[in-house]
């Protein structure tokens, strides 16, 4: 009994412990590749992860390209994925969409181009990626890590180097 009693207190401790774990939020700032170089890494990352994955994006058309690139990025592997619009959205492990919704119950939200990282609290982890050389872009992102930040939300940076590793800068 006293056994029984421990493992329920161990185990109610544990998930104690996993609500409270904070989400992850990381800005990636693109340099030296492109998106379209970029996000098949990190959403093949995500599924090795057993994640669930949701892309968010504007507008529409946007995710109407990201969808095509998704398909045809590499000769020799694809990313199982759908659009929101799809019918059995809610089954892909990776999904693109222009709303703020989760269908897919996904563990990990990409924004790309655009989004509310505030809006967005119940996630695993959350992903700004921006391109370094569109000045708009940059300053999105500004406003997004000012708000995460203002809301109490850790956030890391990452910075493309000329080789197209990744640095942290802050």
């Amino acid at each position: 009994m006293k056994h029984a009693i421990f493992s329920a207190k161990i185990n109610l401790e544990k998930n104690i412990i996993e609500q409270n774990q904070t989400m992850d939020l990381l800005f990636y700032h693109l340099q030296s590749a492109p998106l379209e170089r970029v996000l098949p890494d990190l959403l093949q990352k995500s599924l090795d992860k057993g994640w669930q994955a949701i892309v968010e994006t504007a507008p529409q058309e946007r995710v109407e390209a990201l969808d095509t690139m998704l398909w045809t990025f590499a000769d020799e592997s694809f990313l199982p994925h759908g659009k929101s619009s799809d019918p059995g959205a809610e089954r892909q492990p990776i999904l693109l969409t222009h709303e703020p919704d989760n269908p897919n119950k996904a563990d990990i939200r990409f924004f790309v181009d655009s989004g509310d990282v505030t809006a967005h609290t119940s996630y695993q982890r959350l992903v700004y990626i921006f391109n370094g050389h569109d000045e708009e872009a940059v300053e999105r992102a500004r406003i997004q890590w000012k708000a995460a930040k203002a809301h109490n939300i850790e956030a890391t940076y990452w910075q493309q180097n000329q080789a197209g590793a990744w640095e942290k800068k802050a």
